[in-house]
């Protein structure tokens, strides 16, 4: 007995209880085909030479056509305040330190949570200060 025909036999045996017959169909089919991994995500993949678009399977040699060769670009512009990751509910988090020797230049509020953290673009670390007055919620650094 072929392995290929032992697979399709196991299969329809197996799965004849809980599946519909056009599912059982379509088992065998793919059996038939060659085509019997169990994942269901396909990559997208380019063919440089032939300048194609297709998606393959990691586990298997299964490889489908893209019916779309348009390959979409995500740009994303940040801005200067963006680029320090800061969020605006850091104020409220207690596990952060405070300090009551620093005001703020906006509010004059005397209290202010410090971090550490690395600006984008530039070398070392630099200590960012939020004001935690809730109608504030200004940052800097020094």
């Amino acid at each position: 007995m072929s392995t290929m025909k032992f697979c399709r036999e196991w299969y329809a045996h197996f799965y004849i209880i809980h599946l519909p017959l056009s599912c059982i169909r379509l088992i065998i089919q793919l059996v038939d085909d060659g085509w019997m991994c169990s994942n269901n995500i396909l990559y997208p993949k380019e063919d440089r030479d032939r300048r194609t678009l297709f998606f393959a399977c990691r586990n298997c040699e299964h490889q489908e056509v893209s019916d779309n060769n348009c390959v979409y670009r995500n740009e994303v512009h940040h801005t200067a305040g963006e680029r320090t990751q800061v969020l605006q509910d850091v104020a409220s988090d207690p596990t952060l330190p405070r300090t009551k020797t620093v005001r703020c230049n906006v509010c004059g509020h005397g209290e202010a949570v410090f971090f550490q953290a690395m600006a984008r673009g530039e070398e070392g670390m630099n200590l960012f200060f939020v004001c935690c007055s809730p109608d504030c919620g200004n940052r800097w650094r020094e």
